[in-house]
């Protein structure tokens, strides 16, 4: 159910709608394939016939706009009337407060509007970010702005390149599998680049503790060596 390829000929262009409407709105959503899923449509788009289905790019593009718009919109409102309450359980293992705290940092880092569209471009947190400005209360106005012109970069945008690269390679369809796990790798990069990130933030305190309860032994240790009396 994750293969975008399998997914288009079963679903169609309705399925991208839904697809994307969960993934950006629901936070079940969070293992949708959405990036590979508007590059693979892309790529079909620019072939006449493909498997049970044939695309037509602008019903794709519609479609895609609309998920992605409307999907991000509910997640906000859903942030702003469940949020605090779900993000604010001591004992979630999936609703900790420790990401309505790395939100606010990420909203101050790169400034409300531009976290918004930027957080459309990387897999998984396009998901909790929605939620996450409705619960920690990111004006609407803003949030609103920065999702259509988000939502229309995304979306059109990945869609196109895909319909781009469909035209202008020959029997495209063969090459559907290895250019859409490339697309995936590709997606995934800031994830594991923000993991580590974050692994590197709980590992320095604790590093720099051990050195410090070191140096204190060693200090204590030296003041009462009777070889330095």
């Amino acid at each position: 159910m994750l293969n975008p390829t399998h997914l288009l000929n079963v679903f169609g262009t309705l399925g991208i709608f839904a697809i994307l409407f969960a993934e950006t709105g629901l936070l079940i959503g969070i293992v949708l394939p959405g990036d590979s899923l508007l590059f693979t449509a892309g790529l079909l788009s620019s072939i006449h016939r493909h498997g049970d289905v044939h695309l037509n790019l602008f019903a794709v593009m519609g479609a895609a706009l609309l998920g992605a718009i409307l999907g991000a919109q509910t997640g906000y409102i859903l942030g702003r009337k469940v949020g605090p309450r779900l993000f604010n359980r001591p004992d979630s293992r999936f609703f900790k407060q420790q990401y309505v705290v790395r939100t606010h940092e990420y909203l101050e880092k790169y400034g409300p509007a531009r976290a918004i569209m930027l957080a459309r471009f990387v897999p998984v947190v396009r998901t909790l970010m929605n939620p996450l400005a409705g619960a920690v209360n990111m004006d609407s106005g803003v949030f609103t702005a920065a999702n259509f012109v988000g939502g229309v970069l995304w979306a059109i945008g990945v869609t196109l390149a895909g319909y781009l690269l469909g035209k202008s390679i020959h029997n495209v369809d063969h090459y559907i599998l290895p250019i859409v796990a490339v697309i995936i790798v590709a997606s995934l990069i800031p994830v594991g680049l923000e993991v580590r990130k974050a692994r590197r933030e709980r590992t320095a305190p604790q590093t720099a503790q051990t050195a410090q309860t070191a140096q204190t032994a060693q200090t204590a240790q030296t003041a009462t060596d009777p070889a330095d009396v």
